[in-house]
């Protein structure tokens, strides 16, 4: 793993928006960056920000259309990077200013000033049946006739799984989270703090050589994370945005 990127002091960063036009709050928060009356130094996404956008399936770009364009003008004035997650991949064509990393490239080593920082979505460690499964959901080939089938039903896959994903409680607590983590990452990465989503746990657990952060989600009372001063052991600012704030 090089070193990719630098993290800027006053970055935003936001995972698991899992936006569509039952949550749309997200648009809200884009539209205040891009009016330029919330002013990030740089946007970091951390995966699973649509909760349907596959490159090469048309259709959840239309209906992402909005929050698509917006982040493509936000990127020609700040640095824009993006985990793909696991309800959006396959970004190249989508965003083709965006800093994107798929999921075979995470974690992404990060540097903020003098630490190092890992970031991921946090799916990369599953197990061999999920690997599968993401292997294949990300295969071009079968993205193409997923799409074929679904413009012949009229949309109804997806509709279906748009349904099936607004019901999803993006707020509950996993039971035995750290002892989860603990067994997945303690003693496998050297870094100063490692930062991933997907798990939607809003928690920190120290390690004896890193910080873990598992972030909370933006889906869930519209969490995000402004980067603070790296010399503050507390890296990241928990923030709520509300509209007309």
């Amino acid at each position: 793993m090089s070193h990719k990127i630098n993290i800027l002091e006053g970055a935003f960063i936001v995972s698991d928006a899992h936006y569509s036009h039952k949550r749309p709050e997200l648009l809200e928060f884009l539209k205040d960056i891009h009016s330029k009356k919330l002013r990030p130094s740089q946007l970091i996404l951390m995966g699973d920000i649509f909760d349907a956008l596959f490159g090469g399936v048309s259709y959840t770009q239309k209906t992402n259309l909005e929050a698509i364009k917006l982040l493509n003008e936000i990127s020609l004035e700040i640095e824009v990077v993006y985990l793909e997650g696991n309800h959006d991949f396959n970004l190249k064509s989508i965003f083709p200013n965006i800093k994107l990393f798929s999921i075979s490239q995470q974690p992404v080593t990060c540097r903020y000033v003098d630490k190092k920082i890992l970031l991921a979505h946090g799916d990369m460690k599953s197990g061999i049946a999920y690997r599968i499964y993401t292997a294949l959901i990300r295969n071009r080939v079968l993205l193409y006739l997923l799409s074929l089938l679904d413009f012949i039903l009229v949309h109804y896959i997806l509709k279906r799984l748009d349904k099936y994903l607004s019901q999803k409680d993006d707020c509950k607590k996993m039971r035995g989270f750290e002892a989860f983590i603990s067994k997945r990452l303690e003693d496998k990465y050297s870094c100063d703090y490692f930062i991933e989503g997907h798990f939607h746990q809003n928690s920190i657990i120290e390690f004896k050589d890193f910080i873990y952060i598992n972030l909370g989600v933006f889906a869930c009372n519209q969490r995000y994370f402004i980067v603070k001063s790296f010399k503050e052991r507390e890296l990241l600012q928990e923030n709520i945005f509300s509209k007309g704030i």
